[in-house]
């Protein structure tokens, strides 16, 4: 088939655009076949348009420091100012990690560890279960425990994490005082908000980070943005 005719007739002009066979609209016919224009065979003139309309709806969270280039959005802001309150508040607390990651065993070499590294490799205290849970805990006790001895904390949410908790059953009393304290961010990973809905209607009613919305070193980042309590607190 006949290609584009830009390279050798040009386009400058409008006859000379409609008489290409690929980007002109008043069709020709190659070999018996007739051939006519369709928009999805062109180019788009602005590719990153989308792109840039979604990174023009985030701005920056009140606790990032001067000069962040992390960038939130407005859901994401909504979700995690809670949290970030509770972390100022419990900052003249001694001896706390700066964050409790939960996670399932299933997770624990593979997207626990990544997140746990980010967040080391950002400076982060973390109270991580896979050095300081015992295999075949209670999921929400653990949690509750790791808590107590961080400002705030992490919830995993993987595929595993969903078989696990509609396995042994979520306490919903129990879970409703953890999410009351505002303690609790979930970053939901390769699964959906929607399916922890189906399986934890409370947990899944509490907003936080997906990794499909972004790669996991960014919600890192963005943890340990949140962390950070040295610029707002003496």
């Amino acid at each position: 088939m006949t290609g584009c005719t830009a390279p050798i007739l040009g386009h400058r002009t409008a006859s000379g655009r409609d008489n290409c066979p690929v980007c002109g609209t008043r069709g020709y016919s190659y070999g018996g076949t007739p051939y006519s224009y369709h928009p999805s065979r062109a180019l788009s003139p602005y590719p990153y348009k989308t792109a840039k309309r979604q990174k023009q709806n985030k701005m920056q969270a009140k606790w990032s420091p001067h000069g962040s280039t992390i960038l939130y959005s407005p859901a994401e802001i909504r979700a995690l100012t809670p949290v970030r309150n509770k972390i100022v508040e419990r900052a003249t607390i001694q001896g706390l990690h700066d964050v409790f990651l939960c996670h399932t065993w299933d997770d624990r070499k593979g997207a626990a560890k990544e997140l746990y590294e980010s967040l080391k490799s950002r400076g982060v205290s973390v109270w991580f279960s896979e050095e300081n849970v015992p295999l075949g805990s209670q999921l929400l006790k653990e949690i509750d425990k790791g808590l107590t001895k961080s400002r705030f904390g992490i919830v995993l949410v993987t595929p595993a994490f969903l078989k696990r908790v509609e396995h042994e059953g979520v306490a919903e009393k129990e879970l409703s005082a953890l999410l009351s304290r505002d303690l609790l961010v979930p970053v939901v990973h390769e699964t959906t908000f929607e399916e922890l809905r189906e399986v934890s209607p409370l947990l899944g009613s509490r907003s936080g980070l997906s990794t499909s919305e972004e790669p996991m070193k960014e919600i890192a980042a963005k943890i340990a943005e949140l962390a950070t309590i040295q610029r707002q607190v003496s």
